[in-house]
């Protein structure tokens, strides 16, 4: 109410002068108005995310000709004017008309929602598509979409603009090639950005052939001067996806052998693969009829729940535990890549983005693999086991240290909510939708921010000495750690499996560092460990990096602040002759207006909101750069330098 109040609202006029609620005021949204009229119910999204779902829905059709057995080479192309092409080699779709609603098929499957052959008719026994919608979302989400259509030796063509039928179903003639061709333009009235990502789609595709053995997915790029092509197509399906992501993360694997399960029960199919390393961290990513199942869901808790169990019988039996030892879920689960996946014929999603799967029988179909053919393996293959059970072991004894050392932080009082850090400048408000955490490095920078803030909603921690490398650490070391645990404090909702949203204390956390090389690096140490401890900040929003500028441009009164070398041109052109550019070293350097004007007021700052694209990129990336290997950190460095525009050393 007092929000409304100071906005301008007077809510008793507002009530009085409000029309009536009658017949007249109940809309009727036709075809597919209420796709453009809602979007982020069918796509999640209109942002860039959102934007990319279009090209994945459209795959995933094709995706479900190669299950069905049908298609073999699928094409992906971003054309130069801003379309994509989508083409595939399977059936085709049904050309004629549709029985019911007296409309070639096509045509309905473009303009219908939930119309498809994944409804049980026989067309699909398994598919990732089960609520038919995919084709018409895109389609009513497009400025143009073109259909061409190759079946039983004809050709056929339909285009729609903005979901409405512009060109009429029609046979274009003879052909000896069979499949579908879609190629559609995002509307830019709904849609953030219309660019799409070579890199976004390109994950997404090599993901899609890692799933399906054999399946020959070619992703060109046809935009600027210089065209790409890539092939992506793994005979060794997941087992060759497990190999990947563990060269992507850079580490040593622990065994040789990519531990491979399969099994089949009443027409449902489930494939695990995996292998353990030498780091802490661990991947387990999980997916349903292709669907990457971001949320998990009962197939990844069957083989959560059957791992520890059968470790745990293994260690026992061979005496590779102690008789008081038991390892939980969290040890086992240290320095492990694992894929599950699985295809069934009636998928039960939570949403049309297909997030985390609900099938019941599911969960005992992977748990019954996993108890059986790992247990095999580790019987016939006993160094690997001893191998596992050892990283394991380590794994709980760092557990039960780290619980050592955060009863002794508790004890002194340091993680409890009603005590804070000694250097934390809190703000007065308390709800957290409305505060700011600034972490700043040093104590120069730290008191100038503490002066300048608006103290109502903005609270300080400057950082103290140097942030420990948590990729290099395990939690024992964290609880103890002088630079960290202030900001566990802090935060309020403590870290790995005791972390609770829902305790956090402020709505933003910014990272305001300096724009030099030793700024870059505190926030990749912070950002490594809030993607490690915190992943769900970054992952609803609540971390942000501060842009500080970089230059002071001065003529006279008249003052500028640059951001880039290119904006100091554009202003120093601007203010004309006699103008002083002065370059910030550090944030130190400014007083409080200065760095209230540029950083910190809502405003005329600018912040980085930090998001997740890619899990499973952001995984290696933060391995290959916080890691113990040289070589892949060499590596990535010389393939990246060339990007490095502007070098402060």
């Amino acid at each position: 109410m007092e929000e409304l109040l100071e906005q301008g609202v007077n809510t008793e006029a507002s009530a009085a002068e409000a029309p009536a609620y009658d017949d007249s005021q109940i809309q009727v949204l036709e075809g597919l108005e209420a796709v453009r009229k809602r979007p982020g119910m069918y796509i999640g999204t209109t942002s860039s995310k959102g934007l990319h779902h279009l090209i994945y829905e459209i795959v995933d059709n094709s995706i479900d000709e190669a299950l069905a057995g049908y298609c073999k080479q699928i094409t992906v192309i971003l054309n130069g004017d801003g379309s994509v092409t989508v083409k595939d080699d399977g059936r085709g779709v049904p050309s004629g008309m549709h029985p019911k609603l007296g409309k070639p098929t096509l045509e309905v499957i473009y303009t219908v929602l939930h119309a498809g052959g994944k409804f049980g008719g026989g067309g699909y026994r398994i598919a990732g598509g089960l609520h038919g919608v995919g084709a018409s979302v895109v389609n009513a989400l497009s400025k143009r979409v073109e259909l061409v259509n190759c079946r039983d030796g004809k050709a056929y063509a339909i285009a729609f603009e903005q979901g409405k039928t512009v060109e009429a179903f029609r046979e274009l003639g003879d052909t000896a090639d069979h499949g579908l061709t879609v190629r559609f333009w995002p509307d830019p009235e709904i849609f953030e950005t219309v660019e799409f990502e070579a890199d976004v789609v390109r994950t997404r595709l090599r993901e899609q052939a890692f799933l399906n053995a054999g399946v020959n997915i070619c992703l060109r790029d046809e935009r600027g001067e210089e065209h790409t092509e890539e092939i992506f197509c793994f005979e060794g399906g997941i087992r060759t996806f497990v190999e990947y992501l563990n060269q992507q993360k850079g580490c040593s694997v622990l065994h040789n052998d990519v531990i491979y399960m399969m099994g089949e029960k009443d027409g449902s199919l489930a494939e695990v693969a995996l292998q353990y390393n030498d780091s802490y961290s661990n991947i387990v990513i999980s997916f349903a009829n292709n669907m990457h199942t971001v949320d998990g869901g009962t197939h990844e808790q069957g083989f959560r729940m059957s791992l520890a169990k059968v470790l745990n019988e293994y260690g026992k039996k061979f005496k590779l535990l102690k008789d008081d030892e038991r390892l939980t879920a969290e040890d086992v689960l240290e320095g492990l890549i694992a894929i599950v996946s699985v295809k069934l014929e009636d998928a039960q999603f939570e949403s049309q983005t297909k997030a985390k799967l609900g099938n019941s029988e599911i969960r005992t179909l992977v748990s019954g693999i996993v108890a059986d053919k790992l247990y095999t393996y580790l019987e016939e293959n006993p160094q690997a086991g001893k191998i596992i059970i050892e990283k394991a072991v380590a794994a709980a004894r760092g557990r039960e240290a780290a619980k050592r050392a955060r009863e002794l932080t508790r004890r002194k009082g340091l993680l409890e909510s009603a005590s804070l850090p000694h250097k934390l400048a809190d703000c007065n408000e308390r709800r957290m939708e409305y505060t700011e955490l600034y972490l700043v490095e040093g104590d120069s920078a730290g008191g100038t921010a503490k002066d300048g803030r608006e103290s109502q909603f903005q609270a300080i921690l400057p950082l103290r000495g140097k942030i420990l490398n948590v990729e290099k650490s395990h939690l024992d070391r964290i609880y103890s750690s002088d630079s960290i645990t202030p900001l566990i404090q802090a935060l309020g909702c403590g870290i790995g499996s005791e972390f609770d949203i829902g305790k956090l204390r402020y709505g933003k956390v910014i990272i305001m560092a300096d724009a030099d090389v030793d700024g870059a690096h505190i926030r990749t140490l912070l950002l490594t460990f809030f993607f490690r401890h915190m992943k769900p900040l970054i992952e609803n929003g609540h971390i942000y990096a501060a842009v500080p500028p970089l230059y002071k441009i001065s003529r006279g009164k008249a003052e500028r602040y640059a951001f880039s070398d290119e904006e100091k041109e554009a202003y120093v052109l601007e203010l004309g002759g006699n103008v002083r550019v002065e370059r910030y070293k550090g944030l130190g350097e400014m007083d409080k207006e200065q760095l209230w004007e540029t950083t910190m007021n809502p405003e005329t700052r600018t912040l980085k909101r930090i998001t997740i694209n890619d899990a499973i990129k952001a995984d290696a990336l933060f391995s290959i750069l916080m890691g113990d290997k040289v070589e892949p950190r060499r590596a990535f460095i010389e393939a990246n330098a060339k990007y490095v525009t502007n070098l402060d050393v």
